[in-house]
């Protein structure tokens, strides 16, 4: 397993923290988080450089390259804490097309997504603790034509200028997934705890999906497969971005540090601090390099993907907890203010660290996986 970075793939990070250092300064968070203003120049820009378009097969308008290259920009993206539909795009509504979709609708969907037409979404959970597919119950029932959704979703990325949802139901014996309209899905953005990024829930009153947004064969082996594969691209790309966050948050602190003085000294010469940052670099370092070994079992499909994954979002939920809670202490009265960039990093990382399954519920997969627990 390939677990080095190419001299390519160097450039891609450079080249995206270089833009996002630019074009999504901290300004322009607060602006989302304080003002409600959608990041329209940002996701412009975006599209403009061919974002959406990374790994989308070259067959459908993309640039063809592997979730290695997605992997980079979201890591960055969580950095950056950006705003918009970018990470759910390229992180779950594309996945789901491409794994789960005939040929029909991936030549339908992707030069959509690629060309920034399309900015996705995937609706998965109904329950905020219920992130497994096995937990779905929304049903998919067939009807002339088509088919009738009933039930609700929580926890849907649905970031200002999402245009498709893809929502997993239970179709018969197995499950489904379907392509709807943002408008037709019963959108209702929700108070959360990250401003920065809408979370909205969506409900489904017998709401009629033609048959033709109805990806694959729902109900089938094959579909249930595709989605669980896209899933865990999901899954990975959340934890991936939770890093960023948490790595970002630590350069903010280890600045302070280096700067804040108490007896004359900076209080990063004391012990207790520098245990804290070793402590906190440590778990940033783990849950990063757990993150990548899952991106490159994904990328070379190798038996072990789901365990790696699932390794991987506990891990940086793990992070994000021990990071955020230890980066507040150090920052001190400082770190409470709204003034300071400290919440708004603790906010993104808390709410990934949540979204598609926490640590304990991914721990829990990781130890099924090895038979601990089995009886």
């Amino acid at each position: 397993m390939e677990l080095e970075f190419t001299a390519d793939q160097e450039e891609l990070r450079s080249s995206v923290r270089s833009f996002l250092e630019k074009e999504c300064p901290i300004d322009v968070v607060r602006a989302v988080v304080e003002t409600g203003e959608a990041p329209e120049k940002l996701w412009g820009s975006m599209v403009a450089l061919d974002w959406p378009a990374l790994a989308v097969p070259e067959e459908y308008g993309g640039i063809g390259l592997t979730i290695l290259e997605t992997a980079v920009v979201v890591e960055e993206l969580g950095r950056a804490i950006a705003p918009g539909p970018l990470l759910a795009t390229i992180t779950q509504f594309a996945p789901m097309v491409r794994e789960v979709g005939t040929p029909e609708q991936r030549q339908r969907f992707l030069p959509e997504v690629a060309s920034g037409a399309i900015a996705g979404t995937v609706a998965l959970a109904d329950h905020p603790r219920a992130w497994a597919l096995d937990d779905v119950t929304l049903i998919a029932e067939r009807a002339e034509g088509g088919w009738l959704l009933t039930g609700a979703k929580v926890g849907v990325l649905a970031a200002e200028g999402t245009t498709e949802v893809a929502v997993v139901a239970r179709a018969g014996a197995g499950v489904g997934a379907f392509v709807v309209a943002a408008a037709q899905a019963g959108l209702t953005t929700v108070h959360s705890l990250d401003a920065s990024r809408p979370l909205a829930e969506a409900t489904f009153e017998r709401l009629f999906v033609p048959e033709d947004r109805a990806l694959g064969e729902p109900g089938s082996a094959a579909s249930a497969l595709g989605i669980v594969r896209a899933l865990q691209e999901a899954t990975v790309g959340l934890a991936l971005e939770t890093v960023g966050t948490c790595d970002a948050l630590f350069q903010l602190l280890l600045a302070y540090i280096k700067d804040r003085k108490q007896f004359g000294v900076a209080i990063g010469s004391f012990q207790a601090i520098k245990h804290k940052m070793t402590n906190m670099f440590l778990a940033i370092e783990r849950a990063r390099s757990l993150c990548y070994f899952a991106v490159a079992a994904i990328n070379e499909d190798t038996p072990n993907r789901a365990a790696a994954v699932s390794m991987a979002k506990a891990a940086a939920d793990d992070c994000q907890s021990f990071v955020g809670r230890e980066s507040i202490q150090t920052f001190g009265g400082i770190g409470f203010t709204w003034e300071h960039d400290c919440h708004l990093f603790v906010k993104r990382a808390a709410t990934g660290g949540a979204l598609f399954g926490g640590a304990a519920a991914h721990s829990l997969a990781v130890a099924a996986s090895l038979g601990v627990g089995s009886g």
